[in-house]
């Protein structure tokens, strides 16, 4: 692989929370890696099929993010789509993130495995990321984080770790066709999980649970736009529903170690001072 090694990456969603993780450590081992996205060079849009073909030209290996989300319908044609692309285009490695307990994210895994390339297929849970960046950090600085669920544990998982197992998907032998199911170490509801970031923040914050029609209307007077709210509404409907309540050993599996545990990342995250009022900012 040391030759091979030489060859470039693009990273697909490359500045969202994974993404951006898996260019950093690309790039640490200087390795040549292409951003894909809207702002890259070349740019890359999901949405402008006619983006995809620059984007992997020349490239050997892709990790493959889909925006919004692979729940969204006709995800998995465009992936699918993509993937063929990226295979007729010389990629010889492909690794999906992808989700747990997503009927429409699967019909993407089994559209990437059979495209023709090696693949591998990296499936998760809530990222812990989402209490600070996007999704739940400004609930949290308002000090009440108000959900459509009520005592549904989930395994949140560290995009550290993700970004881990992604690299060395795509830099190692020996993870060529394996599906790894990504956790953390525990399962944790909603309430506990904003109780550890109140704790290791020291700030109030406490969790409230809400009805479906009170978060969609909150979303809606704050602007979301509705594909955003239908996509969250499915996310606590389809998939906060108690189906991923149980732990996985992916991290295991590809790493040889254990997964990060939610309470190093709350600990780690007050650290850097986000979920301090000064730390946040409504453009950040």
């Amino acid at each position: 692989m040391s030759n091979a090694l030489r060859e470039t990456t693009l990273v697909v969603g490359g500045t969202g929370k994974t993404g951006r993780r898996v260019v950093e450590r690309l790039r640490a081992r200087n390795l040549p890696v292409r951003v894909g996205s809207r702002q890259g060079e070349p740019p890359f849009d999901w949405d402008e099929a006619a983006t995809w073909a620059p984007a992997l030209r020349g490239v050997s290996f892709a990790y493959v993010s889909f925006v919004p989300d692979l729940g969204v319908p006709g995800a998995a044609a465009t992936v699918g789509a993509f993937a063929e692309l990226a295979a007729e285009s010389g990629v010889r490695r492909l690794v999906l993130l992808s989700g747990r307990g997503e009927a429409e994210a699967q019909r993407a895994e089994q559209a990437v495995q059979s495209a023709g390339t090696e693949w591998t297929i990296v499936r998760c849970s809530w990222f812990n990321q989402n209490f600070s960046e996007s999704f739940f950090l400004e609930a949290v600085l308002s000090g009440e984080v108000a959900l459509p669920v009520d005592g549904v544990p989930e395994p949140f998982v560290d995009a550290e770790d993700v970004a881990d197992v992604a690299v060395a998907a795509l830099t190692e032998d020996g993870h060529a066709g394996r599906l790894y199911e990504l956790t953390g170490p525990r399962l944790l509801r909603l309430d506990e999980a904003v109780t550890e970031i109140a704790s290791a923040s020291g700030r109030p914050v406490r969790f409230v649970p809400v009805t479906l029609e009170q978060y969609e209307s909150a979303l809606a007077e704050q602007g979301v736009p509705d594909d955003i709210v239908w996509l969250m509404s499915y996310l606590f409907t389809e998939v906060l529903d108690g189906r991923n309540a149980r732990l996985a050993d992916g991290v295991q599996r590809a790493l040889g170690r254990q997964p990060r545990d939610f309470r190093d990342y709350a600990e780690r995250t007050a650290a850097t001072g986000v979920w301090a009022d000064e730390g946040y900012s409504a453009s950040s």
